[in-house]
């Protein structure tokens, strides 16, 4: 017998979503949800809304943690905290903040909120309609919710953690109540996000040590080594190839690594962590500049861990990039009154990062007081790197591939290079072995359709997560349309992974594609200008249900792509500005505009 709900207390969504589940049931799953629905709604649940405010002593606050994430941190977070509140006995739920309702902000009663900041101080993508929410004249007032708020970013940023301390601010200015100061978190987020954690666990109801036994219970379950971004795995290098031409003023590393015996799996549209190595020759020029001892041992850890100090500069501390807040704590470790100038100003001290980094510093602004011990316990922990999967896990068991560009550089008189690209560029080969992790990002994601045709938009490296795409649709044998738009500086010396476009051209995998090599014409033509010779076709695709993603450098490309986008939305049809911002508001709201920027 065919069930199908009509005449329901259900929203029209909710119908059709309980219909498409009721036709893939069998009778005994269908026997199972009855009886599980008939034992969350018994007088004895405690979890249950209908016995909220009843008077039940028994009764769990309801917990509800929102997520804006642009890499996955955040969502990973809430999912294990949300998981910690359950086992404790609370009613707890973690959604995506696109997700939510903001309208039933005035019903929460015990509100978390984990969010990171994008690019200048902006909210992630899938942030962004909660945040519009919550400062339009729209937003209720909040008497009687309690809150925090956890803050994710890059101290680098001018504006560090500003989603969050706006959030934050908005929140009490609200009527509602903290329970919890927020914390900001830099890119080595744990400790703190840890310590946040545990202040807030104490104020809904339990004690640190009861979250610590929890997790010590999750880590034991298994004897097998689980590697993770706090315990990565060392995967041996299989190839390391230059993507570019002979000529080419750019560096593409083209890295395969063996995962076998890692347990990571991954999905196209995720991304590798590396935790990389400082250059020796680097560590070796600020121990020789500083006259510090390189086998004095230093402290790299919280839990009082030892390491030779010229050890802990190569692979622990970050010491190629400043921060405005390590200029501050660096103030009190000289005399030198022109470094007190310049960290009274954020304006020079901005200024003066900018291509700089610690040797520099310790060059410009010597002698200094302070001995290696306290010097160092002022620098934060060298952060991983992340960089788009380039290969499908059903292609390549135990495998995964990288696309990697090379940052080379002149600055005040030296010549740099990025700590990571240079590493892999220069100082990897085959066999060595690499620190990485999987980081899940679920806002950059394939259509769980595969008949549903996609559009790829990327400019060099870039491009990588679009070969990821095109492996997986073609080992899924997907049906789907797919068209890439690919844009570099020259043709014969920078078309990375030409041969494989090309092969999935003829197979079809690919069904169309637009190239754009900016240095090869007289006026330089962008991956932007070629979707306004497409706009036409490109809104064909989009009125179709095609799915849109975008990946490579936010300020510039990725910038262009979205106005382009909402030009061509515009005209073709005959939009006003805000029904086109909307239209394009709904498809990433729908996950039918993703993207993945930096």
């Amino acid at each position: 017998m065919n069930l199908e709900v009509k005449n329901s207390p259900f929203d029209q969504e909710q119908t059709d979503q309980l219909n498409r589940l009721l036709v893939t049931m069998d009778d005994r799953q269908k026997i199972w949800l009855s009886g599980y629905l008939a034992a969350v709604q018994s007088p004895s649940s405690h979890t249950t809304k209908d016995h909220e405010g009843e008077g039940n002593s028994t009764a769990a606050r309801q917990v509800t943690l929102l997520y804006g994430s642009h890499t996955g941190n955040c969502e990973g977070l809430a999912e294990e905290y949300a998981n910690q509140l359950k086992e404790k006995g609370f009613e707890a739920r973690y959604l995506d903040m696109d997700e939510y309702k903001p309208k039933n902000l005035k019903n929460e009663q015990d509100l978390l909120i984990l969010t990171s900041t994008h690019g200048d101080g902006d909210p992630p993508d899938n942030a962004l309609s909660f945040y519009d929410f919550l400062f339009s004249k729209r937003a209720p007032k909040l008497d009687g919710i309690r809150y925090s708020v956890l803050a994710l970013g890059d101290s680098s940023y001018e504006f560090f953690c500003q989603t969050g301390k706006e959030i934050d601010e908005r929140l009490h200015e609200l009527g509602a109540e903290r329970i919890h100061p927020r914390v900001d978190c830099d890119l080595d987020f744990e400790e703190d996000a840890e310590s946040w954690w545990h202040g807030v666990f104490d104020q809904l109801g339990d004690t640190q040590g009861q979250i610590s036994q929890t997790i010590e219970k999750v880590s034991s379950v298994t004897d097998r080594p689980i590697y993770s971004k706090k315990n990565p795995f060392q995967a041996e290098v299989l190839e390391n190839i230059n993507l570019n031409g002979r000529g080419s003023n750019k560096e593409t590393r083209h890295l395969e690594l063996d995962l076998e015996g890692s347990n990571f799996t991954y999905e196209p549209g995720d991304s590798l962590g590396i935790y990389p190595k400082n250059e020796e020759a680097l560590v070796d020029e600020l121990i020789e500049e500083m006259d510090w001892d390189p086998d004095l041992s230093v402290i790299v850890n919280k839990d009082g861990e030892l390491r030779a100090l010229r050890e802990a500069l190569i692979s622990h501390y970050e010491i190629t990039s400043l921060t405005t807040p390590l200029l501050e704590k660096l103030a009190p470790l000289t005399d030198q009154e022109a470094f007190q100038q310049l960290v009274s100003s954020k304006e020079k001290m901005n200024a003066y990062i900018y291509g700089r980094d610690l040797l520099d510093v310790v060059r410009d602004y010597g002698p200094w007081k302070a001995g290696a011990e306290e010097f160092v316990s002022a620098l934060r922990k060298i952060p991983a790197r992340l960089y788009s999967i380039a290969s499908s896990l059903k292609g390549n068991p135990d495998e995964v591939h990288l696309t990697i560009g090379t940052v080379r550089y002149d600055s005040n008189g030296r010549k740099r290079t990025g700590v990571c690209s240079g590493q892999c560029a220069e100082r990897t080969e085959v066999g060595d072995h690499l620190s990485v992790f999987v980081q899940k990002n679920n806002n950059f994601k394939l259509p769980d359709d595969p008949s549903i045709p996609i559009i790829m938009i990327g400019a060099g490296t870039g491009v990588a997560p679009y070969r990821s795409f095109l492996e997986e649709r073609e080992e899924s044998e997907a049906q789907g349309s797919s068209w890439l738009f690919f844009g570099e500086q020259h043709f014969v010396t920078d078309f990375l992974y030409q041969v494989e476009w090309q092969q999935w051209l003829k197979e079809g995998v690919l069904t169309k594609m637009d190239v754009a090599f900016s240095r090869d014409t007289s006026e330089k033509v962008y991956v932007q200008h070629r979707l306004l010779e497409n706009r036409k076709e490109f809104y064909q695709w989009l009125t179709s249900g095609a799915y849109v993603y975008v990946c490579g450098d936010e300020k510039h490309m990725a910038k262009d792509v979205h106005n382009t986008i909402l030009q061509i939305i515009k005209e073709e049809g005959s939009y006003t500005e805000a029904e086109a911002e909307e239209y394009l508001k709904e498809m990433r709201k729908a996950k039918r505009y993703q993207r993945d920027v930096y």
